[in-house]
């Protein structure tokens, strides 16, 4: 008989995947490969038979890899052996993967051509974009561009791991529908329905690519003139997608978060969360949950959110009129209107939300404050546009463009934020860093949300302290950084800025101790009222609670 030399209460470490996998990934890499040889320069002769090929074998191969990982399995929490994976536990395979992801996304960011981008004839496709023509033909009526062949594997990539996803969490319905949900919002808003909607442009009529879903400060370019110009060119239709995106961000997007908190959009809508829950669930464990990590990014994600709103105001001042005499709109009315809205905000927020601002949060909100306003200042001084600036200095000479001021803080914004930020580190790093650090990090939307739903929101996870075992289930896979099980050990709710309401630190929990609620405002902040056996006042607490 043999011996038991283990002592781990984990058990032995998964020693190789099943048949079922091994098929899957076999599956997989062949679309892969596909799409490398087209990268290569391969001529594979009909484009739309072997795209086709490729992404159904990707998608497959991902799908009987899951269905041979969970299928099987009782219902139940499936996050066993992350840890002794070298893909998911930055090894060997996650340090290729991650730099291979990085690598194409350098490439199809800024180095297009090399993946075929109008290498042809006539400036026709070749390549790996050329290979995706036919799609491209198929739902917009013009050739693939990099950011097609770019959306096409994104969805591909959300959709396949979707269903991996959901088999996983297959005992949690809470986790089935908000990741249908983001394939949804995905494929049909994000993908299919803006593409379609290209087909209606023409000599006399332009309407801008519109992603439905994504509005500023997430869609940096959102009021940029020539897109502003487009919408309103664009008469009817133009104007209502205009006034529809300025009314999510001010109505729609703060009543959602007032209800639900930001994870109606993080964790249901958006496309970064989105990839992020599916392709990125191997990795959420790898989120830092350090002190340090923690202040790091207070700083950084506000930081970016002051920037943003700065950058859009800059480049608003910009189209403006300067003569009070023919415009009643002019630039300094803007700058003095958005200057007297923050202000009041502020006030607002300062004081009726004082109790619930600790002493650092109200200093950063001061400084944001100043810093915000001071660039107001010297908008309506300067004429931005006038000073140039070579995008060289910024871009490591990837761009070598001279814009005005406005402009090349959006380029940067576009270069530094948008592109390398959240697409080369926030995805190329997931095996690195975890699913989640553009989100933490980076992400003004997120800023922005964050903040709504810490003051505002009737979102809160409760925590029964007395059944936690402090497993530390929740803290491990919480893809934010947050130290769950502190919260639960002490019975307190969770309200964090940072709280995409994803829910998995409530599916991985063996007790049920944690729950995802929305209840009323009052008592939803709770840090000095701990719930502990010996608590005196013990059933007045949990009467008060009941009526309430």
């Amino acid at each position: 008989m043999a011996i038991e030399r283990n002592m781990s209460l984990t058990g032995q470490p998964p020693v190789s995947i099943n048949t079922t996998q091994k098929i899957g990934v076999l599956i997989g890499m062949a679309g892969l490969f596909i799409l490398l040889l087209a990268a290569l320069g391969v001529d594979l002769g009909s484009a739309a038979l072997w795209l086709t090929i490729s992404l159904t074998a990707i998608t497959a191969g991902v799908i009987i890899f899951a269905k041979g990982a969970y299928a099987h399995k009782l219902p139940g929490i499936k996050n066993d052996g992350v840890w002794f994976k070298s893909m998911s536990s930055r090894g060997v395979l996650g340090w290729i993967a991650g730099i291979v992801l990085t690598g194409f996304y350098i490439i199809l960011y800024f180095y297009a051509g090399v993946l075929g981008l109008g290498q042809g004839v006539d400036g026709a496709n070749t390549g790996l974009i050329g290979l995706f023509d036919p799609l491209s033909y198929l739902l917009k009526g013009s050739a693939a561009s990099e950011w097609f062949v770019y959306g096409t594997l994104y969805t591909i990539a959300i959709l396949a791991f979707g269903v991996k996803f959901m088999w996983k969490y297959k005992h949690n319905r809470y986790e089935q529908l908000r990741t249908i949900s983001v394939m949804f919002f995905q494929t049909a808003f994000a993908f299919v329905i803006p593409e379609l909607m290209a087909r209606l442009n023409s000599d006399t009529f332009s309407l801008p690519y519109n992603d439905i879903k994504l509005m500023w400060p997430l869609n940096y370019y959102a009021f940029d003139q020539w897109r502003v110009d487009q919408f309103i060119n664009a008469q009817n239709i133009g104007l209502f997608f205009l006034i529809l995106g300025i009314v999510t961000i001010f109505v729609i997007s703060p009543f959602l978060t007032y209800k639900y908190g930001k994870r109606w959009y993080c964790s249901w809508v958006c496309g970064c969360g989105g990839l992020a829950e599916t392709a990125g669930d191997p990795y959420r464990h790898l989120s830092s949950k350090k002190m340090s990590a923690w202040k790091l990014e207070r700083w950084m994600i506000n930081a970016v959110l002051v920037f943003s709103v700065v950058m859009t105001t800059a480049v608003i001042s910009t189209y403006l009129g300067y003569d009070s005499t023919k415009y009643w709109f002019t630039k300094n009315t803007f700058l003095i209107s958005a200057g007297a809205f923050l202000v009041i905000m502020f006030a607002i927020v300062a004081y009726f939300k004082r109790d619930q601002l600790k002493n650092d949060a109200f200093k950063g909100a001061v400084i944001a404050l100043v810093i915000t306003l001071a660039s107001f200042v010297a908008m309506s001084y300067l004429r931005f546009h006038e000073i140039q600036i070579n995008a060289a200095y910024f871009s490591f000479g990837l761009n070598t463009n001279t814009y005005g001021l406005d402009g090349a803080m959006r380029t940067f914004y576009g270069f530094g934020i948008g592109s390398i930020f959240s697409g080369v580190i926030g995805t190329g790093f997931y095996p690195i860093l975890g699913n989640r650090v553009w989100c933490r990090m980076g992400c003004p939307m997120a800023g922005i949300l964050g903040i709504q739903q810490r003051l505002f929101s009737k979102f809160r996870i409760t925590t029964n302290g007395g059944q936690c075992i402090s497993c530390g289930n929740c803290s491990t896979h919480c893809e934010m950084g947050i130290d769950v099980r502190s919260y639960a050990q002490k019975g307190e709710n969770i309200v964090r800025s940072s709280c995409v309401g994803c829910g998995v630190c409530s599916a991985v929990c063996p007790r049920g101790v944690l729950k995802l609620e929305n209840d009323s405002l009052e008592g939803r902040i709770n840090p000095t009222e701990v719930l502990l056996g010996n608590d005196v006042d013990l059933m007045d607490y949990v009467n008060n609670k009941n009526a309430s």
